[in-house]
C-alpha cells in the first residue's frame, strides 16, 4: 500500500534521520523502488536545491546567510562553450551533495512531525475556557520547537517544506507562528483520529495556512452580536418578569444563537431544506423565541399558566422547557422548515428520536442515497454529552444501515458544570466530547467568548456534514452564569468559579467592544438594537395577556386525515381487516416463491414446503405466517413496514425468516419487497434497547402511514428502554399533542426458561394506560394477530401497541389459523370465546385469561373430561374489552363462578389491572356472580423460576385450580410426566 495522495507531514511522521538517509540512498540507485510520497518528497528536495553547486565547499550552508549565497545563480558553474555552429549548451550542477540532501531531509522530516504534532495535539493549547480558571494553558511539551530537534539558534533557520501549509520553504519561527494561529486560537480542531485522508484534508485545507484566518464581513458581523444582543436581552426579560421562575436560561452560552442560525443559513445553501432539532432544557426557550420564531406572545401566555380553560387546547401541557415547535425560516429566498422534538427531563433521551424522525422524513423524501435535504441537530450538556449512554448508542447509529441520517451536528453547550458537579468528578476523559472519536467524528473546541468562532465552527461542520455525511461535534466552551436553575444557589459547591463568573463580562460586551474596536459599529447602534428589541419584548408581553389560543392541531402534513379519536368512534376499533382470496392466494406465492439466483438453507427449504401446504390446504396457518401475510397487505395497499430488532429478519426463534440469506455468497433476498406500492423494511439491529427503541419511536412519529414495529429479542429486555416507554410512549400524546402508532413486539410466555425470558412485565405497561394512552393485547392466534396489526394502520388515528408475541405458541398445534380467517368481512377480536368448550345453558364455570396459558388451561378441561367450563380469551388488555366479557356473561345464565388465570406471579402480570374490570363487567352483566377470584402463582419477587421441574409444577397447579380440580392430583401427574 502506497503513500500517493498523502500529505508528506503524516508520511513522515515518526521517522528516523537514519531511515531517510537509507532510503535516499536507494531513491539514488533505483528511484521506483521507493514509494511514490518519499520519491515526490526528494525531487521536490533536489529541485529545490538545484542551481547552486553542490561541489562548492560553502555547501552545506551553516546559516541563513550562507544558504542564500549557496542558492545564487552567480555560483554556478560557467556552461561549456557550444561546438562550433551548436547552441550554446545549459548550465551544470552537480548532484547536490548526499550528506546534505540528508540534513535538509532531516530538518524537514523534523519539521513535518512538528505539523504533525500541532494537528494532532494543537487543540490542548488552544484558548477555550473564557474563565480561564486553571490560567493560561501550558503549552505540551511536544508541542515545543526543541522537543522536534530545533534549538534556539535554529528557529529562524529555513526548512523546506514542499507547500505544507502553503510554504515551499520556511524558518522554524514562520512555521511555529502559523502553525499556533491556525490550531491554538479560540477554535481547538481535533480530527487526526479520523482514518479518511480526504476528510483530513478537507479540514486542513480549511484550517491551515499562513493567511488563514476567521473571517465575516462587516455586515455578517453585525448580524452575529446582534444574535447574541436578542439571546442575552431575552433572558434578562424573562428574569425580570418572571422572577424565580425555572427556565434553565442560556446566560453565558449566547454565542449558540448564532451558530444556530449559521446552520439554517448555510446549511440551506448546501441542500437543507429541513432540520430536526433536539436539545437540553439550557437555552431551550431561547432557542425557540430567536432561532425557531415562535411567535413570542405565546411563550409569555404559557408562563402565565396558559388557557383559562386547558380542555381547550388538549392534552395534560408540560413545563415550557419541555416542549417543541415547528417552523419555516428563509434566508437568501431559501426556506428551511424546523421542527424542535419536545423532551422530557431525562437527559438525552430525545436524541434518538429526532434521528428517528430524521430518517422517516429522508425515506418519505427518497434522499437515502444523498441525506442532504434533511439535518438532525443535537443540543447536548457538557455533563450529559458524557454521561449518558444513550449518546453512545446514538453515535453508533451514525454509519448503520437503516439508522443512518447522513450525519448528525451535535452541539454541546459545555458549562464546565454539571448541575453541581465540576468535570473532574464527572467524567474521566479530557473533553465532554471525547466519546465521539469512537465514530471518527471530528470535534471543534470553541470559546464562546467569541462568536465569530463559535458562528465560523459550525459554518465549517455544516459544510463537512454536507460533504461526507459523517457526525461533526461543536464543543462551545462556556459557563453558567446563574445555577443550574435560576432559583439555586451555586456557590455552595463552586464559589470559585461563581466569584469569577460575577466579575465577568458578557459576551455581548466582548464582542461589542471588539467590533467598536474595528470600526464596524459604535455604542449608540448596539444601545438602539437592545432597547429596539426589549421595545418589542414589551409588547408581545403585553399582547401574551389577552392570547387566546387554537384548540391543538396535531395532524398536518403527513397526518392530514388521522385525528384524535372521539368517543363516538369507539365502536369504530374494530374496522375490518379481512382480505380477499385474490390478495392472499397472490401473497402465498410470494412467500413461498424461491427465485433461482439464491441458493437457501436446506431447513428454510422444509419450512418453505410446510408454508406451501398450508396454502394448498387452506389450513394450519401459524403465527409466522400470520404475520407475513399482515405485512404483505398492507405493502399491497400502499403502506409502508418498516419492523427492526436484534435478530428480526430470522426471528429469535427461527420463525419469521423474513431475509432469505443465500448459503454460497450470503447475499440475501428479502421475499416481500417484491410486493409493488409499499415500502417493507426488516433490520438486525444493533445491540441496543433504548436507542433503537427510541428511533423508531421517532420513525413513527414522523410517518404514521409505515407500520413501524419494534421488536424485543426476549420481552423483558424492554425493560432497557424504560425511559422511552415511560416518558414518551405512554405519555407523549398527553404531554406534547404528538400522536404516534408504534408497535412494540415482546416475546412473552412462561415455558420454564428462567426469570429473564419469560415475562414481558406487562404489568408495567398496563399501569401506565389511561385516558386511552395505548394498546395492550396479547393475541393467541395468528389470524387475530393479522387483523391486529392491520387494523392499526387501517383506523384513522393513531395509539401506541403493545404485543405480548408468543414463544411456544410459535409452533403449538392449536395455535393455528384456517384461511377463512383472514379473509372476507373479518376484523380483531378482543375477546375470544371457547370453541369446544361446555354450552352456554351448561356452563358453571367461566375461565378468563390471555396468551399461552388458554391453550394449557383448553388441553387440560379437556382431558379431564369438564363439560361445565368455557374458557375465554382476552386478547386486548387496554382499552379493556368489558362491553363484549358483560355480552358474553350474560349468554351464561348457570354461571356460579368465574376466575382469572394467569401463569405470572400475583403481584406481576394482569390481575391487579384487570380485578375491578371484570367486576364492573360482571355488574353490567347482572349475574349472580359479583367478583372474579385468582388463580396463579404467588406474589413473587423474581418473574419466574430458572427451575424446570418446579416451573412444571407450578404451571400443573395453577392450571388445576383455576378449572377447579384437585392440585395434589395435578402435582401427582405433573411430577410423573
Amino acid at each position: 500500500m502506497g503513500y500517493e495522495g498523502q500529505d508528506f507531514s503524516e508520511i513522515a511522521a515518526g521517522v528516523s534521520p537514519g531511515f531517510v538517509e537509507a532510503l535516499y540512498a536507494k531513491y539514488k540507485t533505483a528511484p521506483d523502488g521507493v514509494e511514490a510520497g518519499w520519491r515526490e518528497f526528494f525531487d521536490g528536495l533536489e529541485g529545490s536545491m538545484s542551481g547552486p553547486s553542490w561541489g562548492n565547499p560553502a555547501w552545506p550552508p551553516a546559516t541563513t546567510d550562507d544558504l542564500t549565497a549557496a542558492l545564487d545563480p552567480t555560483q554556478m558553474e560557467p556552461a561549456p562553450k557550444p561546438p562550433k555552429g551548436g547552441k550554446p549548451a545549459p548550465a551544470t550542477a552537480p548532484a547536490p551533495d548526499q550528506d546534505a540532501v540528508i540534513r535538509a531531509a532531516s530538518d524537514s522530516i523534523r519539521a513535518m512531525m512538528l505539523i504533525r504534532t500541532y494537528r494532532v495535539r494543537g487543540h490542548l493549547a488552544s484558548n477555550l475556557d473564557p474563565l480561564n480558571l486553571s490560567g493560561l494553558r501550558e503549552l505540551p511539551q511536544d508541542l515545543r520547537t526543541e522537543y522536534h530537534g530545533f534549538s534556539d539558534a535554529d528557529i529562524d533557520r529555513k526548512v523546506y517544506l514542499g507547500g505544507a501549509l502553503g510554504f515551499e520553504w520556511a524558518t522554524v519561527r514562520d512555521l511555529v507562528d502559523t502553525l499556533r494561529r491556525n490550531y491554538c486560537g479560540n477554535v481547538g480542531l481535533e480530527y487526526m483520529h479520523i482514518a479518511d485522508v480526504d476528510e483530513r484534508r478537507f479540514l486542513q485545507e480549511r484550517m491551515e495556512g499562513k493567511d488563514k484566518a476567521i473571517e465575516f464581513t462587516p455586515l455578517g458581523k453585525k448580524a452575529i452580536l446582534n444574535k447574541v444582543i436578542e439571546a442575552e436581552q431575552w433572558e434578562k426579560f424573562l428574569g425580570r418578569k418572571y422572577v424565580g421562575t425555572k427556565r434553565f436560561g442560556l446566560d453565558g452560552g449566547e454565542s449558540m444563537i448564532p451558530a444556530l442560525e449559521s446552520v439554517i443559513k448555510y446549511g440551506g445553501a448546501m441542500g437543507v431544506r429541513e432540520i430536526v432539532f433536539g436539545m437540553a432544557h439550557r437555552g431551550r426557550l431561547n432557542v425557540l423565541s430567536n432561532v425557531m420564531a415562535k411567535p413570542f406572545r405565546i411563550i409569555f401566555h404559557e408562563f402565565g399558566g396558559g388557557s383559562d380553560n386547558p380542555d381547550d387546547v388538549a392534552g395534560s401541557g408540560d413545563v415550557k422547557y419541555h416542549l417543541g415547535t415547528s417552523t419555516d425560516r428563509e434566508f437568501d429566498g431559501i426556506k428551511v422548515h424546523m421542527s424542535l422534538v419536545a423532551n422530557p427531563s431525562h437527559l438525552e433521551a430525545e436524541d434518538p428520536v429526532v434521528l428517528g424522525k430524521t430518517r422517516a422524513i429522508q425515506t418519505i423524501a427518497g434522499d437515502l442515497a444523498k441525506h442532504e435535504m434533511a439535518l438532525p441537530v443535537l443540543i447536548h450538556g457538557d455533563a450529559a454529552f458524557a454521561g449518558q449512554g444513550i449518546v453512545w448508542e446514538c453515535l453508533g447509529f451514525s454509519g448503520i444501515r437503516g439508522y443512518n441520517t447522513g450525519g448528525c451536528i451535535h452541539f454541546v453547550i459545555n458549562n464546565q458544570i454539571g448541575f453541581t458537579t465540576s468535570p473532574q468528578f464527572a467524567r474521566s476523559s479530557p473533553y465532554p466530547s471525547d466519546v465521539a472519536k469512537g465514530v471518527q467524528a471530528p470535534i471543534f473546541h470553541v470559546n464562546g467568548d467569541d462568536p465569530e468562532a463559535v458562528t465560523f465552527a459550525t459554518k465549517m461542520a455544516i459544510e463537512y456534514r454536507q460533504c461526507f455525511h459523517r457526525d461533526v461535534v461543536i464543543d462551545m466552551w462556556c459557563y453558567r452564569r446563574f445555577g443550574h436553575n435560576e432559583g439555586d444557589e451555586p456557590s455552595f459547591t463552586q464559589p470559585l468559579m461563581y466569584q469569577a463568573i460575577k466579575t465577568h463580562p458578557p459576551v455581548s460586551e466582548i464582542y461589542g467592544k471588539r467590533l467598536i474596536a474595528e470600526g464596524v459599529v459604535d455604542a449608540a447602534w448596539i444601545d438602539d438594537n437592545s432597547k429596539q428589541y426589549v421595545t418589542l419584548l414589551e409588547g408581545e408581553f403585553e399582547a401574551g395577556a389577552g392570547y387566546k389560543p387554537n384548540r391543538a392541531d396535531w395532524f398536518a402534513g403527513r397526518w392530514s386525515g388521522l385525528h384524535a379519536p372521539a368517543d363516538a368512534e369507539t365502536a369504530r376499533r374494530n374496522v375490518e381487516t379481512g382480505i380477499d382470496k385474490k390478495l392472499f392466494d397472490s401473497l402465498g406465492r410470494t412467500l413461498t416463491s424461491v427465485p433461482d439466483s439464491i441458493q437457501i438453507h436446506k431447513t428454510l427449504s422444509r419450512v418453505l414446503d410446510a408454508k406451501r401446504e398450508m396454502f394448498a390446504s387452506a389450513t394450519n396457518f401459524d403465527w409466522a405466517t400470520g404475520e407475513a401475510l399482515a405485512f404483505g397487505a398492507l405493502l399491497s395497499e400502499g403502506y409502508g413496514v418498516r419492523l427492526s430488532g436484534q435478530d428480526s429478519g430470522r426471528g429469535t426463534f427461527s420463525q419469521r425468516h423474513a431475509v432469505w440469506v443465500d448459503q454460497t455468497d450470503e447475499h440475501k433476498f428479502v421475499p416481500l419487497q417484491a410486493i409493488e406500492h409499499g415500502n417493507f423494511e426488516v433490520l438486525d439491529s444493533p445491540l441496543s434497547e433504548y436507542g433503537v427503541l427510541g428511533f423508531e419511536y421517532g420513525y413513527a412519529l414522523a410517518d404514521p402511514k409505515t407500520l413501524v414495529l419494534w421488536e424485543a429479542q426476549f420481552g423483558d429486555f424492554s425493560n432497557g428502554a424504560q425511559i422511552m416507554i415511560d416518558q414518551f410512549i405512554a405519555s407523549g400524546e398527553a404531554k406534547w399533542l404528538r400522536a404516534n402508532g408504534l408497535v412494540m413486539l415482546l416475546p412473552h410466555g412462561y415455558e420454564g426458561q428462567g426469570p429473564e425470558h419469560s415475562s414481558a412485565r406487562p404489568e408495567r405497561f398496563l399501569q401506565l394506560c389511561a385516558q386511552d394512552n395505548m394498546q395492550v393485547a396479547n393475541c393467541t392466534t395468528p389470524a387475530n394477530y393479522f387483523h391486529l396489526l392491520r387494523r392499526q394502520m387501517h383506523r384513522n388515528f393513531r395509539k401506541p401497541l403493545i404485543i405480548m408475541t408468543p414463544k411456544s405458541l410459535l409452533r403449538h398445534k392449536l395455535a393455528v389459523s384456517a384461511a377463512a380467517d383472514f379473509q372476507g368481512d373479518s376484523h380483531f377480536k378482543r375477546i375470544l370465546s371457547d370453541t369446544n368448550g361446555a354450552a352456554d345453558a351448561d356452563t358453571r364455570r367461566l375461565v378468563l385469561c390471555s396468551g399461552k396459558v388458554a391453550y394449557d388451561l383448553i388441553e387440560a378441561r379437556n382431558a379431564a373430561g369438564d363439560t361445565h367450563t368455557q374458557i375465554v380469551r382476552i386478547e386486548q388488555l387496554y382499552p379493556f374489552p368489558g362491553e363484549p366479557l358483560a355480552a358474553r356473561v350474560k349468554k351464561l345464565p348457570a354461571l356460579e363462578e368465574v376466575v382469572w388465570a394467569q401463569e405470572e406471579p400475583k403481584n406481576n402480570g394482569y390481575w391487579t389491572f384487570v380485578e375491578p374490570l371484570i367486576e364492573e363487567a360482571l355488574a353490567a352483566a347482572k349475574g349472580k356472580v359479583a367478583r372474579a377470584r385468582y388463580a396463579g402463582r404467588a406474589a413473587a419477587a423474581s418473574p419466574a423460576t430458572g427451575l424446570m421441574k418446579r416451573h412444571q409444577l407450578e404451571q400443573a397447579a395453577l392450571v388445576a385450580d383455576a378449572l377447579g380440580h384437585n392440585v395434589r392430583d395435578e402435582f401427582r401427574r405433573a411430577k410423573k410426566n
